[in-house]
């Protein structure tokens, strides 16, 4: 039993890994959301001055799909990576930078709390482009597949700063009540 793995073999390994993290990821992420309520439907959020260049809500869900999805298979590349040198510590950066981007919602949508968000925001790229590096090192595939994600965490930062700006006292603006039309 010395021989080496197939490209089949190789590649189902692969697959497999994949058919596991891509769904924990975007479950993950989905959950998180849903548990910060965020997006348009959240009434707070909904009474925020929002800048001109703020997509609607649909893009939103659609864009996290498709990034955690690529972070989910740059991930399962690492994992597959046996022997890499770096490779656990790559893969705590990597979890650590998506433990951050999965409390960020809490921490904007329902904790109101748009600065420290911003911050957040910040300490999700410098985890993220960290891990990016790591990553380029054991497999550059791995690393072209957070690029976008990398490429999101600036405009989500751009768009919270201009959140931000345009918001000074957001966590105390009141959500509006629910009303009945008769």
């Amino acid at each position: 039993m010395n021989e080496i793995a197939s490209q089949g073999q190789l590649r189902m390994s692969y697959l497999r890994w994949a058919l596991f993290t891509v769904p924990t990821i975007v479950f993950l992420g989905f959950l998180s959301g849903q548990i910060a309520n965020s997006g348009y439907q959240n009434n707070w959020f909904a009474g925020l001055v929002k800048p001109d260049f703020m997509p609607e809500g649909w893009v939103f869900g659609a864009a996290w799909t498709v990034l955690y999805t690529l972070m989910g298979l740059a991930l399962a590349v690492i994992l597959h990576a046996r022997g890499a040198k770096m490779r656990g510590l790559a893969i705590v950066l990597f979890l650590v930078q998506l433990v951050v981007n999965y409390a960020w919602s809490f921490v904007f949508f329902r904790l109101h709390l748009v600065p420290e968000a911003l911050w957040m925001i910040i300490g999700i790229f410098v985890l993220a482009a960290l891990t990016t590096i790591l990553f380029a090192r054991i497999r550059i595939i791995a690393a072209v597949l957070m690029l976008p994600y990398l490429g999101w965490l600036v405009f989500a930062g751009v768009l919270t700063l201009s959140i931000d700006k345009l918001n000074p006292n957001a966590k105390n603006l009141v959500a509006p009540g629910l009303s009945t039309h008769i």
